[in-house]
């Protein structure tokens, strides 16, 4: 499923957006467009809790599915220590703080990153080296 690069960006920042609305923290996006097969953006961010990793999940997907956006697929919701949601060119995982410590996947890649601010109410355009 190819994506054109603009409407790429454009999902990634719907994607950011929904989180921010959650409260999530440490937000942070790796620009893996060179380096992988299978995705353009990882997006990553925390919950305090099992709850509030499963409300982020689930606002992310509402968010979305506004857009006329649905997941390719959405694994963890069980457990709800790590959820992934795949949405083709955004990959979005959903950390519980310990399951990212443990995990430290944002270090798994050496790419561009961009930290979100948690506190911002909305991302109205990415960094150049994002887009």
């Amino acid at each position: 499923m190819a994506v054109k690069k603009n409407e790429s960006a454009r999902r990634l920042l719907l994607c950011i957006n929904a989180v921010l609305q959650k409260k999530t923290k440490n937000i942070v996006v790796l620009n893996v467009k060179e380096i992988s097969s299978f995705t353009d953006y990882l997006l990553i961010c925390s919950g305090a809790t099992d709850r509030q990793v499963q409300a982020v999940s689930d606002a992310i997907q509402e968010y979305l599915k506004k857009e006329g956006i649905r997941p390719l697929g959405v694994e963890g919701k069980t457990n709800a220590e790590w959820i992934l949601l795949d949405y083709d060119d955004v990959v979005i995982s959903v950390f519980q703080e310990s399951a990212r410590s443990f995990y430290g996947l944002e270090d798994l890649w050496d790419a561009p990153r961009m930290k979100i601010d948690e506190n911002a109410a909305e991302i109205k355009k990415l960094t150049k080296d994002m887009a």
